[in-house]
């Protein structure tokens, strides 16, 4: 992040809380947030599959795409990009930054980037 002090910044869980290929939520998050461990990369996305209103964070998780297991549609945690059908809108992204071993999320800084608008 270029400018963390403009943040603010929601404390989630400790690196060793998440460990690569696991999932968990942002506490209290509106809209719900999920925090993925993509092999030592962490990600945060928007916990709720746009086609079915699902929880992601309860998904499959294979390398940086998440499968809604509701309606089996993926999208990139990286960038959010609803890469299959039922899904075609993506899903917000946020920033993230660790910190002494704790992950934190700016959740107020959602981004939905416009080339994967459908």
């Amino acid at each position: 992040m270029s400018d963390n002090s403009a943040q603010d910044w929601t404390a989630v869980c400790t690196t060793r809380d998440l460990a690569p290929g696991a999932a968990v939520t942002v506490p209290d998050a509106c809209p719900p947030i999920a925090v993925f461990n993509v092999d030592g990369d962490i990600c945060a996305v928007d916990d709720t599959c746009t086609h079915s209103e699902y929880s992601l964070s309860e998904g499959y998780l294979e390398g940086d795409e998440i499968e809604c297991e509701l309606h089996f549609a993926k999208f990139s945690v990286r960038t959010g990009e609803a890469l299959t059908a039922p899904a075609v809108d993506p899903l917000g992204t946020y920033p993230v930054k660790v910190e002494n071993d704790t992950i934190y999320v700016a959740i107020g800084a959602r981004c939905v980037l416009q080339q994967f608008r459908a």
